[in-house]
């Protein structure tokens, strides 16, 4: 059975959002039904068998008519993972039977908050009930694996807010939360033009423990920085960037972990439909692959096992002891350890480098 991932892009918006740096481009029908074209182009250039397909975007959802046709070109294992992202906006109960009997079986929701004061910060165009009622109707027709994204650190957000955020989700059906810190990068709306009321470091850090905590309460597991299950219904697909995994990207700003090579698409929507096969922009011809299991491995909570912190444990006397733990032979960070995780593991690969390993 195939162990690689496909990821497509989707660079297909209705409107951008003020806080998003992913690539992407006003829809149009005729655009998307080329993309689709090349889409398919480019998987029977690659002919690989995948177990799991992520349609990520974007707003993946408006290539809902063009799905099937992908789908129908995509050489699945028995059991794969197939997800969308999802804009509660664009969907509605035709458009999740669509997805659904092409053998979509898992959805991405950008719900982002429960109090429609924030979503009207964040640019969103939805309000929460139309979020919740897309989440009870992809339910009905189907889709037992629904993830819900949820933003944290918003301007002005106070603890009132982020309670009654999380315990609407936890009235939701459910399997998977991914909470998002807000990013403020410089090339978008928010970072030409910051809002006001954003939180400083202690009260970000503070925000993110009480997320962790509260969605543990309410059965979601937290198993990577930002991720949390219930009973174990993690992202099969994203677990593939953490473990090392092979993945295959496909698409305009796509990247990915190919035959040992790292390698990106450029940004260009004209581009990638008129090449006939996409342009391979190498990033890495020859990663470190221990740098990168202990990078990678420790933004999951099972983190990196023996033989990697073997090689750096002679560092962790420079690290406080409340950010990391070992258990079953493995290092992992913990909670308050993944606030500052990029301080930790540049900490870890300088002293690994150091040694010369």
């Amino acid at each position: 059975m195939s162990d690689l991932g496909l990821y497509i892009h989707v660079p297909f918006c209705r409107k951008k959002c003020p806080y998003c740096d992913f690539y992407s481009v006003g829809f149009r029908e005729d655009a998307a039904e080329q993309y689709a074209d090349a889409v398919i182009r480019n998987l029977r250039y690659y002919n690989e068998d995948y177990n799991t397909v992520y349609f990520g975007g974007g707003t993946p959802i408006l290539l809902a008519r063009h799905i099937p046709r992908i789908l129908a070109e995509v050489r699945r294992s028995r059991g794969a993972e197939v997800t969308v992202e999802c804009n509660p906006l664009e969907m509605d109960r035709e458009t999740f039977g669509i997805l659904y009997n092409a053998g979509v079986n898992r959805l991405s929701v950008g719900l982002q908050s429960a109090v429609n004061r924030d979503l009207r910060t964040l640019g969103r165009a939805h309000t929460f009930e139309q979020a919740r009622q897309a989440i009870l109707t992809a339910c009905e027709v189907g889709f037992c694996d629904i993830s819900a994204d949820l933003m944290i650190g918003l301007p002005r957000q106070d603890s009132v807010s982020l309670v009654y955020s999380i315990s609407q989700l936890r009235g939701l059906p459910i399997t998977h939360i991914s909470a998002y810190m807000l990013k403020i990068e410089p090339n978008t709306a928010f970072g030409k033009n910051p809002p006001d009321g954003l939180p400083d470091e202690d009260k970000s850090a503070e925000i993110y423990l009480r997320t962790a905590r509260m969605l543990e309460s309410i059965g979601f597991k937290q198993y990577e920085i930002s991720s949390f299950a219930k009973g174990g219904m993690t992202s099969r697909h994203n677990l593939k960037y953490w473990r090392r995994d092979e993945y295959l990207g496909i698409g305009a700003a796509a990247h990915s972990f190919y035959k040992g090579k790292r390698f990106a698409i450029a940004r260009n929507l004209r581009e990638f439909i008129e090449s006939e096969h996409q342009n391979e922009i190498i990033t890495d011809d020859d990663p470190n692959e221990t740098e990168e299991k202990i990078m990678l491995g420790l933004r999951l909570t099972e983190g990196i096992p023996n033989e990697l912190w073997e090689r750096v444990k002679s560092a962790l006397p420079l690290i406080p002891k409340q950010y990391y733990k070992i258990e079953n032979e493995r290092l992992s960070l913990t909670a308050e350890g993944f606030l500052v995780s990029n301080e930790i593991i540049s900490t870890l690969l300088a002293h690994y480098n150091e040694k010369g390993e």
